[in-house]
C-alpha cells in the first residue's frame, strides 16, 4: 500500500553495509552478545511525511531508551525504489534486519526464503489486535506469517458540499454508496461547465485492482505455489465503469484520468469537480491545503455488486531471514505495533491502522473529524486479495497492467484489448 507516488531519496546499500560490517558482523545487525554487549540492529523505514518521520524517529528513540542492549538504527529507505533496493541487499546480504515495505511487495521475497518467519516471534497480543482477513495478507501459502501488518489505506470520495447545494443534489449518507448512485450523481453534479467528478489515475492498476473486489473480482486464482490469471466481467467492472463516465456521461473530467491525485486536487478545491477520488490519506491534504471556507465531506465507501470490500494491502515490518537476531527485532515490532505508536504513525499520514486498539485510539483522539469517522469505517471492509499471493505482481503491474490501463482509460484500446493485454502481460511474466 503505497501511499501516493511522492517518496524521499534512499539510502545507498553501501554504506548500511559499511555501518554493519564496523558493528562487527558481516550481514545483518550489529552484535557484541557473545560478550555480553549490546545487539545493534537496523530499521529501514519508508517513513516520508514530516509528522510520520517524527512519530517513527520518536518510537524508536523511546524503544532505545527503555532497551539498552537492543539499540535500533534508523536508516531512511524510499518506496520509488524499495524493491530494487531489497533485491540488492538480500543479494548481497546487507539487508536490514527489520524491513518496511507493503504486503503486495514482500511475497515474493518470502517465497524465495529472504524473510523469517514470525509466526512464534510475534505476541499473542500483536495477533489477536489485527483482523484474520488482514494476517491473510502477510501469510504464504504453506503458512508462515513473513510480516506485522501497520497501516492501511482505502479509496474514497471526497464532495465538496457547496457544489452539491449548488446543484441541487443531496450529500448522500449511509453505509456504503453503491457504484450506480455514484455514476448518477457525477451526472447530475456535471453542470454549467463543471465536472461531477476528478480522478486522478496516472498510475490506475493498485485503484483497479482494490475495488475490483467490490464486484467479486479477484484477477488471480493462487494454487500449488502457482498464479493463474483470469480477466472477466467482474475484473473489468471498475476501468468499464469509470471510462463510461468519462466518454459516454461525461461526468468525469478524462483529462484528470491521465494526472496525478495531487495534480487533480487544486481542481476539486477551485470548484472543477465536485467529487474527487482518491486514497483516504488524500485527508490530510485537503485539510492543510484547502482554501479557507472550502466545506468537504468523505462519502460512503463505494461498493458494488459483492458489497464494499477493497483489498487489504497494509504497509508492513518484517524480518530478514539474514538477520542474526530475529528475536530481538521480533521484539522491536511488537513495540512498534503497540496502539499508542501506531495511532501516531496513522493519524501522521492519515492513515488506517491494522490493529483495531489503534483504531479505537485513532476514533478518540480525532473525535471522528475531517472524514476520520468515515475513513476508519472503511477499514472494516478490508481483505485479503489475491494479488497479494502472486509471486510476480510487481513486475506485471508495472510492465503490462498500468499501461494497458492507461490505454484504456484514454479510450485509446477496447475493453477486449484490455483484457488480452492484462492476460499475455501475466503469460509473459507468470
Amino acid at each position: 500500500m503505497r501511499k501516493g507516488t511522492i517518496r524521499v531519496g534512499a539510502i545507498v546499500a553501501g554504506i548500511a553495509a559499511a555501518s554493519l560490517a564496523l558493528a562487527g558482523c558481516s550481514s545483518s545487525g550489529g552484535t557484541d552478545s557473545a560478550s555480553g554487549g549490546k545487539v545493534t540492529l537496523t530499521f529501514q523505514s519508508l517513513a516520508y511525511q514530516d509528522t510520520t518521520v517524527a512519530a517513527t524517529k520518536q518510537i524508536v528513540d523511546s524503544w532505545n531508551k527503555a532497551n539498552p542492549d537492543i539499540q535500533v538504527k534508523l536508516q531512511q529507505g524510499s518506496w520509488d525504489n524499495v524493491h530494487d533496493q531489497l533485491v540488492t541487499q538480500f543479494q548481497g546480504g546487507t539487508a536490514p534486519d527489520i524491513i518496511h515495505d507493503e504486503s503486495a511487495d514482500i511475497m515474493g521475497f518470502a517465497q524465495q526464503g529472504y524473510l523469517a518467519d514470525l509466526s512464534s516471534e510475534l505476541s499473542s497480543d500483536t495477533k489477536k489486535q489485527v483482523s484474520k482477513d488482514v494476517w491473510k495478507s502477510v501469510t504464504t501459502p504453506d503458512g508462515k506469517i513473513v510480516a506485522a501488518p501497520t497501516l492501511l489505506q482505502s479509496y474514497v470520495v471526497f464532495a465538496n458540499t457547496k457544489a452539491f447545494a449548488d446543484a441541487g443534489v443531496e450529500v448522500p449518507t449511509g453505509k456504503t454508496l453503491s457504484w450506480d448512485d455514484f455514476q448518477a450523481l457525477s451526472k447530475k453534479l456535471t453542470v454549467n461547465g463543471k465536472f461531477g467528478t476528478g480522478w486522478g489515475m496516472k498510475s490506475p492498476t493498485a485503484t483497479v485492482m482494490n475495488l475490483a473486489l467490490g464486484f467479486g473480482g479477484t484477477f488471480f486464482d493462487n494454487k500449488d505455489g502457482k498464479s493463474t490469471i483470469h480477466v472477466g466481467d467482474d475484473e473489468l467492472q471498475v476501468p468499464k465503469r469509470i471510462n463510461a463516465m468519462a466518454y459516454d456521461d461525461k461526468s468525469l473530467d478524462p483529462v484528470s484520468l491521465t494526472q496525478s491525485g495531487t495534480d487533480v486536487l487544486p481542481g476539486f478545491f477551485g470548484g472543477k469537480y465536485a467529487m474527487y477520488v482518491g486514497g483516504n490519506y488524500v485527508a490530510q491534504q485537503i485539510s492543510e491545503s484547502a482554501p479557507s471556507g472550502f466545506d468537504w465531506v468523505v462519502l460512503p465507501p463505494l461498493a458494488g455488486t459483492e458489497g464494499a470490500a477493497q483489498a487489504a494491502n497494509p504497509q508492513t515490518m518484517s524480518v530478514s531471514a539474514q538477520s542474526k537476531h530475529i528475536p530481538q527485532a521480533a521484539k522491536f515490532i511488537d513495540y512498534f505495533m503497540k496502539a499508542d505508536n501506531q495511532a501516531k504513525l496513522a493519524e501522521g499520514d492519515w492513515l488506517i491502522p491494522a490493529s483495531a486498539a489503534a483504531r479505537d485510539q485513532v476514533k478518540k483522539d480525532t473525535a471522528g473529524k475531517n472524514g476520520w469517522d468515515v475513513i476508519l469505517a472503511s477499514g472494516d471492509e478490508l481483505t485479503a486479495a489475491p494479488f497479494q499471493a502472486a509471486t510476480n505482481y510487481p513486475q506485471w503491474k508495472d510492465q503490462y497492467a498500468t499501461p494497458a490501463l492507461q490505454k484504456y482509460l484514454a479510450n485509446s484500446i477496447s475493453l477486449d484489448d484490455l483484457k488480452k493485454q492484462l492476460t499475455d502481460g501475466w503469460s509473459a511474466v507468470g
